[in-house]
């Protein structure tokens, strides 16, 4: 079972991750048949993070906080999924492009993340 510190580290890290996300909805919203920028966004923001808090050190509260919290909360597969399968409805290129981009890049801003790391 889960301790109620780490359940609260995620809950709060969550709360941040989500607000930061609906922010960035708020700020640039998704336009039907196009780049979903917001969501671009947020994941490569999130995968660059969760690279530099893996690589980085802490007790297991603040590493729920970090990761699970904020990281999970701002990233979203589910979303980038369902974006995919929209644009391929109206634009196959434009989705196969996303969905491509979306992974290359996240797997370069987790690297960078990595090299980056807070201490």
């Amino acid at each position: 079972m889960i301790e109620r510190r780490v359940a609260g580290a995620i809950l709060a890290g969550g709360s941040l991750g989500a607000l930061a996300r609906a922010g960035l909805l708020e700020l640039v919203p998704v336009q039907a048949g196009s780049w979903p920028w917001a969501t671009f966004a947020a994941n490569l923001a999130g995968a660059l993070l969760l690279g530099a808090f893996a690589a980085s050190s802490g007790p297991t509260e603040l590493r729920a906080f970090r990761e699970a919290g904020i990281c999970g909360a701002l990233t979203t597969f589910s979303t980038l999924q369902l974006e995919v399968l929209e644009l391929g409805g109206s634009n196959l290129p434009l989705a196969i492009a996303y969905l491509a981009a979306s992974i290359a890049l996240g797997l370069v801003a987790v690297r960078a993340g990595r090299l980056w790391r807070l201490r």
